[in-house]
């Protein structure tokens, strides 16, 4: 029973940062038409800054993660501005952006901070024990942040007129424009909300398993995967993904190596793809 509750929350944890970081990099997809695949690389540098502020600096880590946050939101306004919007739709000359943006990021962290595996202090310390089973409280803690964030996430997209504005971009840009909305704004706020949650998510993946200059390569694999398997603009689509790809990178490596967990979890998105080429819940185009 141990082994199963362990596994079971491992797999949710999981899931639930992998769908942090896949929600923001298709947010921009979607919305701006962008294949932002520094989305990784802003990952792992919100991560380095929580760790600056509360190590370096002797911050409280909460309000380090919010400042984190924060610094890496307005990156992400920066991005947009100064990085992206001339490629609005330009799926190419985004992607080259993306690649130096990455080039850029990794190597500051690297020749600043060392290749050294560094580790963010847990956010909750000690164990939960019901019974016979325990589990650490840092990823207790870590899915209830996971849960809640994507939980106001999906409200905010379903309910609030800018996420409705943003789902009208996505659907029709042209006629979101000749309703009144401002493309630029909205395209800024979603880089803002996607830089954000890929810095939760690294702050807390560092907390749990450590930072290194490139952990940002791994997430944007699995980010690429979900929205792929889920199925491009489909936000349920993302979340039934990272259940299934959490779940094997949780499970399989308790009676397998990581490799063959790596190749079994591209295994299944390759079978998925050949039923469903568009995807668990994308709409197959006309």
């Amino acid at each position: 029973m141990q082994i199963v509750v362990t596994g079971a929350v491992n797999a949710l944890v999981l899931s639930s940062m992998y769908i942090l970081v896949a929600l923001g990099f298709a947010l921009l997809l979607s919305i701006a038409g962008i294949l932002n695949f520094a989305h990784g690389a802003i990952y792992m540098v919100g991560g380095y800054i929580c760790y600056q502020f509360a190590v370096g600096f002797g911050l409280n880590l909460w309000l380090s993660l919010l400042v984190s946050v924060l610094i890496v939101g307005l990156l992400g306004l920066l991005l947009e501005k100064f990085c992206f919007r001339a490629f609005f739709g330009d799926m190419v000359n985004s992607i080259i952006m993306s690649v130096a943006l990455i080039i850029i990021l990794e190597t500051t962290v690297n020749v600043t901070v060392g290749v050294y595996i560094r580790s963010i202090p847990q956010f909750a310390s000690g164990i939960i024990r019901s019974g016979a089973i325990s589990i650490s409280a840092e990823r207790i803690v870590t899915l209830i942040i996971g849960g809640i964030l994507l939980l106001l996430f999906t409200l905010f997209i379903k309910k609030a007129k800018i996420g409705l504005e943003m789902l009208a971009i996505s659907q029709d840009p042209v006629g979101a424009v000749l309703q009144g909305i401002n493309i630029h704004s909205i395209c800024a706020l979603a880089f803002f909300m996607g830089c954000g949650l890929a810095a939760v998510a690294g702050c807390l993946m560092g907390a749990v398993f450590g930072l290194s200059p490139f952990m940002g390569d791994f997430i944007l694999v699995k980010a690429i995967q979900l929205v792929i398997l889920g199925g491009i603009g489909s936000t349920f689509g993302i979340l039934v993904a990272g259940l299934i790809i959490g779940s094997i990178d949780a499970t399989l490596p308790l009676f397998v190596t990581g490799a063959v967990t790596d190749v079994v979890g591209f295994g299944v998105i390759v079978v998925l793809l050949l039923l469903r080429p568009q995807g668990l819940f994308g709409r197959r185009e006309p």
